[in-house]
């Protein structure tokens, strides 16, 4: 029998406690955890408790009647959520009157959401939103998109910010990053065959699929192309052709934006778009409003790469949520996406025909291929037959 630390609940083979940092804060750290949350062995709630004494780990679903909770609401002037939306303010605006309590909600997405849903405490607490530095290093458990951490980045992230001094909180991350090379060594060099959690009923497709699948309605599949000059030139790349189709409803978005920088000579070469048509586009302030009004409350814009995202925000757009596709791909594919056209061919998707124009016609239409595929095999309740793969792996 594997002896475990009291302190971390890992086995002691695999203790990170000897990482954890003892880290002084102004900001009180509260966390809500999931309870399924509790029995992740990579979870990093936790951890993340450990190396802040300035807080304190609450566990359940329904904190209705919950004394701590309802105390903190009282001074909602004093306290925050950790959660994206709509409605949540940046980090930046934060600053300006930091909370002195902020409440974070640990769990997978679609758990989180719940915790967040069924507690209309939470509700009338003001949230925040942040864009991490840099994507999740959680290399051992799969995020839905590419702006999720996972819990203890987050919390580095935020109270760095909010702190303004985010060396200090990175310190945090010495265990999380113990934890995660120690679990892929262990992956690598195991000698027998992996272990398997058995689930109890039937089957269940990857958590990256469900995910996917239960978020459909608010999808909203985004491509974009840019007049990028050579790096050289030192000349940013702009938004110039931008196209968004509604998953569920197939309502359709296009924009062809005339270039505000010199045109690149490669630009409507690359875009299969003529320097004539480009020229003719509609100003980027037009085409911005009117994506906007496009996009609902609760949308989600889905993305192959996130250089498209990057285009948007750039470009002026107010930042949305967003999720990159190409992870679950690969999840599904057990091995490189590679380009989402080719993609398509690899998971044995159905076809569906362009219908905008140039390169961003072909590339928009092979995204909701894949993505019409994931999310059938996110509500599937018996795995897929395996296809024979086609092409190279690239």
């Amino acid at each position: 029998m594997r002896s475990f630390c009291v302190r971390c609940l890992r086995p002691e083979s695999a203790c990170y406690c000897a990482h954890v940092p003892q880290l002084e804060t102004r900001t009180r750290v509260v966390f809500l955890q999931h309870p399924r949350e509790r029995r992740v062995a990579i979870g990093t709630a936790r951890m993340a408790h450990l190396s802040l004494p300035n807080s304190e780990l609450h566990r359940g679903v329904d904190f209705t009647g919950h004394a701590r909770l309802e105390e903190l609401a009282r001074n909602p002037e004093r306290v925050a959520v950790l959660f994206p939306g709509e409605d949540a303010i940046s980090v930046e605006d934060a600053r300006a009157n930091p909370p002195e309590t902020l409440i974070v909600v640990d769990g997978t997405w679609p758990q989180a959401k719940k915790v967040v849903m069924r507690n209309p405490v939470l509700a009338g607490l003001p949230r925040i939103g942040f864009v991490p530095r840099r994507p999740s290093n959680y290399r051992i458990r799969a995020e839905p998109a590419d702006h999720c951490v996972s819990t203890i980045e987050a919390v580095a992230e935020i109270l760095g910010q909010l702190e303004g001094r985010p060396e200090h909180f990175d310190r945090m991350l010495g265990a999380f990053e113990f934890m995660v090379d120690t679990q892929l060594e262990r992956q690598e060099t195991r000698a027998g065959p992996g272990r398997r959690r058995i689930y109890k009923g039937e089957w269940r497709p990857p958590l990256e699929l469900r995910s996917l699948a239960e978020a459909a309605d608010q999808l909203v599949l985004f491509y974009a192309e840019a007049n990028a000059h050579p790096l050289e030139e030192d000349i940013p790349p702009e938004l110039v052709h931008l196209v968004a189709r509604r998953l569920t409803t197939g309502e359709r978005f296009e924009a062809v934006i005339a270039p505000e920088q010199p045109l690149a000579h490669s630009t409507p070469l690359h875009v299969e778009l003529s320097e004539d048509a480009l020229r003719a586009g509609e100003s980027r302030a037009e085409a911005l409003a009117r994506f906007e009004a496009f996009l609902r409350p609760g949308d989600e814009l889905t993305v192959w790469t996130t250089f498209a995202l990057d285009l948007l925000w750039n470009g002026g757009l107010s930042r949305k949520a967003a999720r990159n596709v190409r992870l679950a791909t690969a999840r599904a594919l057990k091995g490189k996406a590679g380009g989402v056209e080719q993609a398509v061919e690899l998971l044995g998707a159905p076809t569906v025909a362009p219908w905008a124009r140039g390169r961003a016609g072909r590339r928009i239409a092979a995204l909701e291929s894949v993505v019409q595929e994931l999310v059938a095999r996110g509500r599937a309740t018996a795995p897929p037959a395996r296809l024979p793969r086609t092409g190279s792996e690239g």
